[in-house]
C-alpha cells in the first residue's frame, strides 16, 4: 500500500454458533444482500477508516483494552428497531449492554487511535435487516421475536472490509480475565447458547424499540 493508503476497519464483538450463522441466514432470507458479507455482531466501533499504517498502533491499543476487561454474560432475546429513524430492525441484547457500552468507550479512548464521535447515542445490538422493503423489515420483526440466545463473551475482533464490501476478521482479542465470580474470584463460564421453543411468541409489550438509531457494520 502507498504512504497515503487508507484501510475501512470495524471493531465488534461476534454472536457465537450455532447463532451467529443462524442470523446470519435469516437476515438473508429477509432479502438483506449485505448479509453474506456481514459476520453476526455486536458493533463496537463502526466503520471507521483510518491510515493502513496505523494498523500497528491500533492492534496494540486494542490488546490493551482487553488486557484490562473481562469476560462478561451476553443474552439476546427478541426483537426492536430503530424506524423511523432508521431502517433496521435488530435483536436486542437484553443482557451484557451497559458492558458493551463500556468496551466500546475504551475503544474509542480519545487519547487512542481509534477515537471518533458517533453519529447516534450508542446502542448495542444485532442488525438483522437494513435499508430492505417495509414487509421484509416488519417480517424480521415478528419472526425473531421469540429469539434468545446467551454466552458468555471472552473477547473481541477486529474486521477489515475488503474492496468487496465483505467484512474479514483480522484478529481476535481475548480478554485477560473471566467473569467476576462469588466470593471476588474470577471465573471463567463455558459458552452456553441457547434458544427456546419457537411455538410460544413473546408478550407485545417486551418488544421494546430502541429511542436512537447506531451506525451498523
Amino acid at each position: 500500500m502507498g504512504a497515503g493508503a487508507t484501510v475501512t476497519l470495524g471493531v465488534s464483538l461476534a454472536v457465537p454458533e450455532p447463532y451467529g450463522t443462524l442470523l446470519q441466514a435469516r437476515r438473508a432470507s429477509f432479502g438483506d444482500a449485505a448479509a453474506h458479507g456481514i459476520p453476526t455482531h455486536i458493533t463496537l466501533l463502526p466503520p471507521t477508516e483510518v491510515p493502513a499504517s496505523a494498523r500497528p498502533a491500533i492492534e496494540a491499543h486494542l490488546a490493551g483494552v482487553a488486557l484490562a476487561g473481562r469476560a462478561f454474560p451476553v443474552r439476546l432475546s427478541g426483537t426492536g428497531t430503530f424506524r423511523p429513524l432508521s431502517p433496521v430492525v435488530f435483536v436486542q441484547v437484553a443482557e451484557g449492554g451497559a458492558a458493551c457500552a463500556r468496551l466500546q468507550e475504551r475503544v474509542r479512548d480519545p487519547q487512542g487511535p481509534l477515537a471518533r464521535e458517533l453519529p447516534f447515542p450508542y446502542h448495542p445490538h444485532v442488525t438483522v435487516a437494513h435499508g430492505i422493503p417495509e414487509p421484509a423489515m416488519d417480517r424480521a420483526f415478528e419472526e425473531l421475536a421469540d429469539f434468545e440466545c446467551s454466552w458468555t463473551a471472552g473477547g473481541f475482533a477486529l474486521y477489515e472490509q475488503g474492496d468487496d464490501g465483505v467484512w474479514q476478521l483480522k484478529r481476535e482479542f481475548p480478554f485477560a480475565t473471566g467473569p467476576l465470580g462469588q466470593g471476588g474470584t474470577y471465573t471463567e463460564k463455558p459458552l452456553a447458547p441457547r434458544l427456546p421453543a419457537t411455538q410460544s411468541c413473546r408478550p407485545p409489550h417486551v418488544r421494546r424499540s430502541a429511542l436512537y438509531p447506531s451506525a451498523t457494520l
